[in-house]
C-alpha cells in the first residue's frame, strides 16, 4: 500500500511527526544517524546486513495515521445502512477464508535467482524490493491500529482492517526475506519509531488507500501477465507470486469501496467530486513520475515504462468509475501530453539533486525554483481539465438506468 504525493502537500495542516500511536508522539526531525559503511552495491548500511533507509521525498512510500475518533464515527453501525452493514459482513467472511495462508512459501529458486543477477539490474531491484517493503509495511501499520482503535465501535469492520494487516505484514515480511537473498534487510522495527509520519482525514484515507489498492492489483497483474508471455524477462521468482497476491490488493479495495458506499456523503455532491479526482490525480501522478525515474527496472522486465504506466492508470481509472462520482479524462492525448511534460521537468530536477545536471552550479537552486514552479503549472493543467462523470449505480435512481 503506498499513497500519495500533491495530497501531502494540500491537504493543509496534514502533515506531522506523528506516530500512530498517540503514546509515541514525536515532534521535529528526526534524524538517522547511519554508519559510514556501504554494502558493495554502495548501499549505505545502519549495520551489517542492514540498509539505512532511502531518504524521504515527496515521491518515497510514507507511513500515515489519522483522527482515529473521526473515524470511530464514520464506520459506528448506527450511521451505516443496514444493507451496507451486512455487505461489510460478507467482506468479513470472505476475508477470513484467508485464501493465501500458505501461498508466500520460499524456495531455493531465490537464493539462486539473487546470485546470478548483477550489475545495474540488481541494484534497481533491490530499490523496487525496498520501495514495495516499506509500503507494505506502512499499510500494515495503518491497518493494525485502525483495527485496535475500531474494535468497540464496530467490531466487524475492525476485524476486517486486521485481516488487512495480517496481509500487509505478510507481503512485507515476504519482501524483506527477498532483500536478505541479497544480503540485506530493512530494520523494521526501526522504520516504525522514526519514520514521518502524515496526517490525513479520515475520508482522505479511504479515497487514498482504495487508490493505492487498486493501482496495486492493476500494477501486480500486469507485471505477472507479461512475465507469464515472456518468461525469459522473469529473473526472479518473486514476480511468480504476483496472480494470487494481487487479489489481495483487489480484495482490500473492494472492502474500502463498500466502507465508501455506506457514507454516500463521501461519494456524492460536488465536494466529493472535487476530492475523487484530486486523490485519483496524485495517485496517477505520483506513480508516472515515479516509474520514469526507474525505466531500467520495468526495461529489464521487458516492459515499455510509458505504456506500462499508461495501462495501470487506465484501467486503475475505469475501475474507479465503478465508485467515484468524477474520475479524470485519462483517455485523451492532452492528458498524456501533459504526464510526459511533468516527467520530462521531474527528470531535470532530479539531475540537480544527484549532480548530473549541466546547469552550472551557481544557477541550479533558481533553475529547480523554476522548474517546480513549472511542474505546478503542469499540475494544475491536468487537474483543470473536464472529467468524467462517474459513479455507483447504487446512488442512482433506478428508473433513470438503461439496461
Amino acid at each position: 500500500m503506498a499513497l500519495t504525493m500533491q495530497a501531502q502537500r494540500l491537504t493543509a495542516g496534514q502533515t506531522s511527526r506523528t506516530p500512530v500511536r498517540a503514546a509515541h508522539v514525536r515532534r521535529g526531525a528526526v534524524t538517522v544517524r547511519a554508519s559510514a559503511a556501504t554494502d558493495p552495491m554502495g548501499f549505505k548500511l545502519m549495520r551489517s546486513g542492514i540498509k539505512q533507509a532511502s531518504k524521504e521525498t515527496i515521491l518515497t512510500p510514507r507511513f500515515y495515521t489519522t483522527d482515529f475518533e473521526e473515524m470511530a464515527e464514520l464506520v459506528n453501525p448506527a450511521n451505516i445502512p443496514q444493507q451496507q452493514q451486512e455487505e461489510l459482513e460478507a467482506y468479513l467472511r470472505e476475508m477470513k477464508t484467508d485464501y493465501n495462508q500458505r501461498h508466500f512459501v520460499r524456495n531455493e529458486k531465490f537464493k539462486e535467482a539473487a546470485e546470478k543477477l548483477s550489475g545495474p539490474t540488481r541494484k534497481i531491484f533491490v530499490e523496487f524490493l525496498e520501495r514495495s517493503c516499506t509500503a507494505e509495511f506502512s499499510g500494515f501499520l495503518l491497518f493494525k491500529e485502525l483495527a485496535r482503535r475500531l474494535r468497540d465501535v464496530n467490531p466487524t469492520v475492525a476485524e476486517i482492517f486486521q485481516m488487512m494487516s495480517r496481509d500487509e505484514a505478510r507481503h512485507a515480511g515476504f519482501i524483506n526475506k527477498a532483500m536478505s537473498d541479497f544480503n540485506l534487510a530493512l530494520d523494521l522495527g526501526f522504520l516504525t519509531k522514526n519514520r514521518t509520519y502524515t496526517f490525513f482525514k479520515p475520508k482522505y484515507i479511504l479515497y487514498t488507500v482504495y487508490l493505492s489498492e487498486k493501482i496495486g492489483y492493476w500494477r501486480y497483474i500486469t507485471i505477472y501477465r507479461n512475465l507469464q508471455r515472456n518468461p525469459e524477462c522473469q529473473f526472479y521468482p518473486l514476480f511468480e507470486y504476483f496472480e494470487a497476491w494481487c487479489q489481495d490488493e483487489c480484495r482490500h479495495g473492494d472492502f474500502l469501496a463498500a466502507l465508501l458506499k455506506s457514507k454516500p456523503e463521501l461519494l456524492q455532491g460536488p465536494i466529493a467530486k472535487l476530492w475523487t479526482r484530486f486523490f485519483c490525480l496524485t495517485v496517477y501522478i505520483t506513480m508516472y513520475l515515479n516509474d520514469h525515474q526507474r525505466s531500467a527496472f520495468y526495461e529489464a522486465l521487458g516492459l515499455n515504462t510509458t505504456q506500462f504506466c499508461r495501462h495501470v492508470i487506465i484501467e486503475t481509472n475505469n475501475t474507479s468509475k465503478r465508485i467515484f462520482p468524477e474520475v479524470p479524462t485519462v483517455d485523451s492525448p492532452v492528458f498524456w501530453d501533459l504526464m510526459d511534460k511533468m516527467v520530462s521537468v521531474n527528470n531535470q530536477m532530479a539531475a540537480i539533486d544527484n549532480g548530473t545536471s549541466s546547469t552550472p552550479a551557481l544557477l541550479q537552486p533558481l533553475a529547480k525554483v523554476a522548474l517546480m514552479e513549472r511542474l505546478g503549472s503542469l499540475v494544475l493543467r491536468v487537474m483543470l481539465m473536464t472529467p468524467i462523470e462517474a459513479g455507483s449505480y447504487d446512488f442512482e435512481n433506478p428508473a433513470e438506468l438503461v439496461y
